[in-house]
């Protein structure tokens, strides 16, 4: 395992070991760099922090919450929902963002009286919202306002609200990913077990750990209905307040991204003894043999198959024309989160693009460890990078395309390297079968966009070609592709629409009651 140093970084030795380059025939004890570990001064990390994970990541996707932040306005704005966390209530968690406007004032004499009138005047200006989610900032945290007690105040005043108080300070953990933790572990011992649900099936899920990003819960939740599982809630994407409280009554926690909200699952199993399944909703292969885990949990594996049948036989063609043209481009893998393995070995297998560089800003080791055994040899792994590093490595292995964030993904545009914001997608969703399809159709309208050629000039130093005509993507990709895969009228292009999410929320779903009643009389 050869560590990998960055001249940007040779004034900061430490620096060495967050980044090695996988070499062939090596596990994880051998091609693994240092992570989760507390930013070494002067890398200027570009990670966030403990309050972005608590409140931009897990809480605000809570459709029916009016979330507040008590602390100054920059901290509320910083978090303010650029992640496309959709809803099917009108998006009434994109639309609003709050924030106690703490000054230096309120330091020197106390904050408390501020978040008092604050949470009664969001109320007052929502008054269908009667959810509220307060979080703590640095800078309530070092003056010790008692949020909860305050939050007690409101709700002894208004019995018809309910407040959740999540204190997760910036400084709470190393990365936002501290932040996963406090919030997860605020909510089942605040809310869970709160509020007594309905079961309408015999097979009742939580679904945990996804963010409905573009719609990527509502996707998943059609298959899952499909199956004849009733969802009881979505820890938190798209998901009610109320219903998060009903957790402890499902039979089954799906787990979906397991480095944010695997704490949650965990202790639902401790206290509440229901066991947790995790699965990947990207890539027709990991998907096809999650809806088949979970079939096979509750003794449903015909109707996962069902599904599975159906949704390769209409996508399959369509993902298959996409393999053709992008097979071997180089991709730099740096989503940042648990994409790192969800992503690194499927994107190889199904679209056929190598993976030559792996990162996560601030993921632990199990996720460069997953994302490091997926990945191809010689691809270079690096915790915490910095803007330099980044640079210096686009330079030195010249992708074709990165998935990334926006902030580094604007960077990278400068250079003249295409992205695809991993975080909040470009064109999504990109879970479930279609989903996988659409992201393989962003891949290859990102590689070969005729504007993106033009981007390579130096139009200082190189003259610009004329006479050349019209061109289009599909003729700078069909360029060095045989005949018989270039006319193949088997396979095809992306054929959904600009919208595969509103047309789910009015589908029927067929009733297996009868099912549930034949085995009542057999028992």
């Amino acid at each position: 395992m050869p560590y990998h140093e960055f001249d940007c970084s040779k004034c900061i030795p430490e620096r060495k070991q967050h980044a090695v380059v996988k070499g062939a025939d090596e596990d994880i004890t051998s091609a693994l760099p240092l992570g989760y570990l507390n930013t070494i001064p002067g890398t200027i990390s570009e990670r966030g922090c403990a309050y972005c994970g608590a409140k931009h990541v897990i809480g605000t996707p809570m459709k029916d919450v009016i979330h507040i932040s008590h602390g100054p306005v920059g901290c509320t704005y910083d978090t303010w929902q650029t992640k496309r966390y959709i809803s099917d209530n009108d998006n009434f968690q994109l639309k609003y963002t709050f924030a106690t406007d703490m000054k230096e004032k309120h330091i020197v004499f106390g904050a408390e009286k501020v978040l008092k009138n604050n949470i009664i005047e969001a109320f007052d200006a929502h008054p269908n919202i009667k959810r509220m989610t307060i979080y703590q900032t640095c800078a309530s945290a070092l003056i010790g306002d008692d949020i909860a007690a305050i939050a007690q105040e409101v709700m002894d005043e208004r019995p018809d609200v309910d407040i959740f108080v999540c204190n997760s300070p910036g400084f709470a953990g190393p990365s936002q990913s501290g932040g996963h933790h406090k919030i997860n572990i605020a909510w089942i011992n605040q809310k869970v077990g709160t509020v007594e649900p309905t079961i309408t099936s015999d097979y009742v899920i939580n679904y945990v750990g996804e963010y409905n990003i573009q719609g990527d819960q509502e996707v998943m939740v059609d298959y899952f209905k499909r199956m004849g599982i009733q969802v009881l809630s979505t820890f938190t994407g798209n998901g009610s307040y109320d219903d998060l409280r009903a957790m402890h009554k499902a039979h089954l926690n799906v787990l979906e991204c397991a480095r944010s909200a695997e704490y949650i699952c965990n202790e639902l199993r401790v206290r509440y003894g229901i066991p947790r399944l995790d699965i990947d909703g990207f890539g027709f292969g990991p998907l096809a043999e999650s809806l088949r885990k979970i079939g096979l949990f509750f003794g449903i594996e015909d109707r996962a198959q069902a599904i599975i049948d159906e949704e390769i036989a209409r996508w399959k063609p369509e993902l298959e024309w996409y393999k053709a043209r992008l097979k071997g481009k180089k991709v730099c893998l740096w989503p940042g989160g648990s994409k790192l393995w969800h992503w690194a070995h499927v994107i190889h297998a199904e679209m056929g693009v190598e993976v030559v560089s792996v990162y996560t800003k601030f993921g632990h080791q199990g996720d460069m460890e997953k994302g490091i055994a997926r990945c191809e040899p010689g691809a270079l792994a690096i915790d915490d990078p910095n803007e330099l590093e980044s640079l210096e490595a686009m330079y030195k292995l010249k992708p074709d395309v990165i998935f990334t964030g926006k902030r580094p993904g604007e960077v990278a545009k400068k250079i003249r390297v295409p992205y695809l914001n991993a975080h909040a997608y470009h064109n999504g969703p990109y879970k479930g079968f279609e989903g996988w399809v659409r992201f393989a159709r962003d891949i290859y309208n990102a590689i070969y966009s005729p504007i993106h050629q033009l981007a390579q000039l130096d139009i200082s130093q190189q003259t610009i070609p004329v006479g050349q005509g019209f061109a289009t993507a599909r003729m700078l990709s069909d360029v060095g592709l045989d005949d018989a895969v270039r006319n193949n009228s088997e396979l095809r292009e992306y054929s959904g629409g600009f919208d595969s999410v509103s047309k789910l929320r009015q589908r029927e779903y067929p009733d297996f009651s009868a099912d549930a009643a034949r085995r009542e009389e057999a028992v």
